[in-house]
């Protein structure tokens, strides 16, 4: 007779699927999952399994199929850039986590993505702001985010090698761009100097530590696989449209309030938090009333985001200790107590801005300057294959009448 539960290996030979499609069932209510035995681990409800099994057998139309895997299911590309798993992510095989923990810069990272000869960074040139561009950053009205979307199609008209088939010239502006991109976020000029040190004294702050945190964060926000970004990215760059468009398809979605807006939310649900006394009664209020818990779990990482992980053990390594450092660690408590959720990256980002009193604007910055190494990288990548992205439609509406 089978067990009640079983193992995540167990579970996924089973279906017969990766571990991460498993996390994926589990995310959308498809299996049921409790703590397992060691307390570390989880298993997965038998009965739930077999169900998804029968139905499987039964059949599924290839449109539906399709659908399904554009959900959060299963892959719908090849890539060489990155790859997930429930302990971290991975870019071409090296561990994001490791690289943010041993000093690698966003450059380093961005070399490593882009997969070229030789080293973009060295070669790449930097020219004054266009016109137009310097224009857009005295709009101060305009947030970091829209200034750089707007700058994006500029930089591109001004480019007059935006469309290059050479291989690392492709790279020497990608590296350009990268630059620029996390200037216009910070509001001032690209330099030589690693991005991250340019982007911690826009906020102005010269404190080595608080820009060896900013480094880490840009690392491991480059890149994470085919999210909805990362995937607008490689559709317009399937059409053979230059780096400067592909990227802006990236930006726009990212301003979605599905992608990039959830670390707005994280930041607004910490300073609201952090108003209140009883952090405990707040978060079973908020429970109660149905409220947002923002930032909390992740489908990929039902065992907790290694990202966030990794962000706040060094906001709480910092020296000296953060003013509402342990506000926030007995936030996340609550609610893991609450709900059995842990903190996602968005929640660390906006806990990063909020302890440094960076402001509502800073956690989408530092998101989309470091995701730019990225969606680069699939954007080159996808001019290599030299393909267009034409997936079909299911068409679900009223037939013509002749067809009816």
């Amino acid at each position: 007779m089978p067990t009640d539960y079983l193992s995540a290996r167990e579970a996924a030979e089973r279906l017969g699927v990766s571990a991460a499609t498993l996390y994926a069932y589990v995310s959308r209510g498809k299996i049921d999952s409790r703590p397992g035995a060691d307390g570390r681990s989880r298993e997965y409800r038998t009965d739930d399994i077999e169900r998804l099994i029968e139905r499987r057998q039964a059949g599924r139309g290839a449109a539906q199929g399709a659908a399904h895997s554009l959900t959060w299911g299963l892959p719908v590309l090849e890539t060489r850039i990155s790859l997930i798993r429930p302990h971290g992510h991975y870019y071409r095989g090296e561990s994001a986590i490791a690289l943010a923990r041993s000093g690698a810069s966003l450059e380093d990272v961005a070399r490593l993505l882009w997969d070229g000869n030789g080293d973009p960074f060295a070669s790449a040139p930097l020219t004054p702001w266009p016109a137009p561009v310097a224009l857009l950053l005295r709009q101060r009205p305009l947030s970091p985010l829209e200034r750089t979307a707007a700058a994006l199609p500029l930089l591109g008209h001004y480019n007059p090698y935006a469309h290059s088939h050479d291989a690392m010239q492709r790279r020497e502006f990608a590296a350009q761009l990268l630059r620029q991109t996390a200037a216009l976020l910070g509001a001032t000029r690209p330099e030589q100097r690693p991005i991250h040190q340019v982007m911690a004294e826009s906020w102005h702050r010269a404190d080595p530590a608080f820009a060896s945190l900013i480094r880490s964060t840009l690392v491991l926000c480059a890149d994470h696989e085919l999210n909805a970004s990362a995937f607008a990215t490689r559709v317009a760059a399937s059409t053979g449209a230059g780096l400067h468009a592909a990227v802006g398809a990236g930006l726009a979605a990212l301003s979605g309030p599905q992608h990039g807006g959830a670390a707005a939310r994280a930041y607004g649900f910490i300073q609201r938090a952090l108003r209140e006394r009883r952090l405990t009664e707040y978060v079973r209020d908020s429970l109660r009333r149905g409220d947002e818990l923002p930032a909390f779990g992740h489908p990929l990482y039902p065992e907790g985001d290694p990202r966030a992980a990794l962000l706040l053990t060094m906001l709480e390594e910092a020296r000296p200790r953060l003013p509402g450092w342990t506000r926030v660690r007995q936030l996340v408590g609550a609610v893991k107590d609450a709900t059995g959720r842990e903190p996602s990256l968005d929640f660390a980002l906006a806990a990063l801005a909020s302890l440094y009193d960076l402001g509502g604007d800073a956690p989408l910055s530092l998101f989309a300057a470091g995701r730019m190494a990225g969606w680069l990288a699939h954007a080159l990548e996808q001019q290599d294959y030299g393909r267009l992205i034409r997936p079909r439609a299911n068409y679900a509406g009223a037939l013509p009448a002749r067809l009816s």
